[in-house]
């Protein structure tokens, strides 16, 4: 593996989502050759419920190469819960399989000595939303009185429906709701912002979203940053990464990320689709680049770097822009539908009243 030089001036903890392969202990050495001031990864398989326990020898490893390498794992490193825990299930049996594997993970962060544990959400499914983000809640206090220290982290999502967080205000509720509010925080994913309807792809439209974030959730709230352009338009409840600059967020927005103050001092961490981590090393230097950007002296380059970036991504935009307005045309005819059937039975329902 090539290495990339860990940029120790940047104000920022830029990293990436890093491979465990081999054991957990090899993601701090993942990271540090790809110049990561931070890092994320999966803390057992994201595909099975259930995965062997850490051996003493795997905890102590981790634990060396952290202060070796310089990582904080505190502070520093962000692993991601698996994509199918879902706490808002209205199945008990199954809330409390996922609450089971939710809570392994965060034990696994504890032996690490890790601080932030990020996860989605999940689905309220067919119950009721409202109930279903008490019941999130509660397990999240359930979780907390289980456990020492670590934090737990919600994550945005870019849906739509029954999704939890594809709005502030499902956030805001949960964490409301949660008892102790010093170990409960957010992660706000770039691309999922994007995907759910809030436009930060300009310097205006970011800085409204972050006021709004502010006004809902709470900047105290705000842990982590999941890097990614969106392959979707705004709006599509996609959930589609894009490496940045290619998508339909652009490279503004990344600039604008670089140099925004509220975001030192948390997780930064790239998720966008790169074949090999080699990749997020060369994303991880684009970032430390738009962090020293010049507007006056680097204005020209910062025109020319963008439309690279997006010509790369050209063609899967299209594609996604094209499947937007179906799905948009779809709906439309779909609704327009339904209309018709519900005039026609408004009016039968008159000639059979007179």
């Amino acid at each position: 593996m090539s290495q990339f030089t860990r940029c120790s001036t940047s104000k920022y903890k830029f990293g990436a989502h890093i491979s465990t392969a081999g054991g957990v202990s090899n993601s701090v050495s993942n990271a540090f050759n790809i110049g990561c001031n931070a890092f994320a990864m999966f803390l057992k398989s994201p595909r099975r419920w259930v995965s062997p326990a850490y051996s003493q020898e795997e905890i102590d490893k981790f634990k060396a190469k952290c202060k070796e390498l310089g990582y904080d794992p505190i502070t520093d490193v962000l692993p991601h819960g698996q994509y199918f825990i879902n706490l808002a299930n209205p199945d008990p049996e199954k809330a409390q399989k996922s609450y089971d594997s939710f809570l392994d993970d965060l034990q696994r962060c504890e032996q690490l000595g890790i601080g932030l544990y990020n996860f989605h959400p999940g689905s309220t499914l067919k119950g009721d939303h409202d109930e279903q983000l008490k019941q999130l809640a509660f397990y999240i206090d359930k979780a907390h009185s289980e456990t020492k220290f670590v934090k737990i982290v919600l994550e945005n999502m870019a849906g739509t429906g029954n999704l939890v967080g594809s709005n502030l205000t499902d956030l805001q509720k949960v964490i409301d709701m949660v008892k102790d509010k010093s170990r409960v925080g957010v992660c706000v994913d770039t691309c999922h912002t994007f995907a759910a309807g809030y436009d930060i792809s300009t310097e205006d439209a970011f800085h409204k979203f972050w006021q709004e974030f502010d006004q809902i959730v709470g900047f105290k709230y705000l842990s982590a940053i999941h890097l990614n352009d969106s392959k979707a338009p705004l709006g599509a409840n996609r959930d589609l990464h894009e490496k940045l600059g290619e998508g339909f967020l652009g490279l503004e927005v990344f600039k604008l990320i670089a140099h925004a103050d509220f975001l030192q001092g948390i997780p930064i961490i790239l998720e966008t689709p790169q074949p090999q981590d080699e990749g997020y090393g060369k994303e991880i230097k684009l970032l430390e680049w738009l962090e020293n950007f010049n507007e006056d002296a680097d204005a020209k380059e910062f025109v020319s770097k963008s439309d690279e970036l997006q010509a790369l991504g050209a063609t899967s935009r299209k594609e996604q822009a094209a499947k937007f307005d179906k799905k948009k045309t779809t709906t439309k005819r779909k609704a327009k539908g339904v209309d018709i059937v519900n005039q026609l039975g408004n009016k039968r329902a008159k000639k059979e009243s007179n």
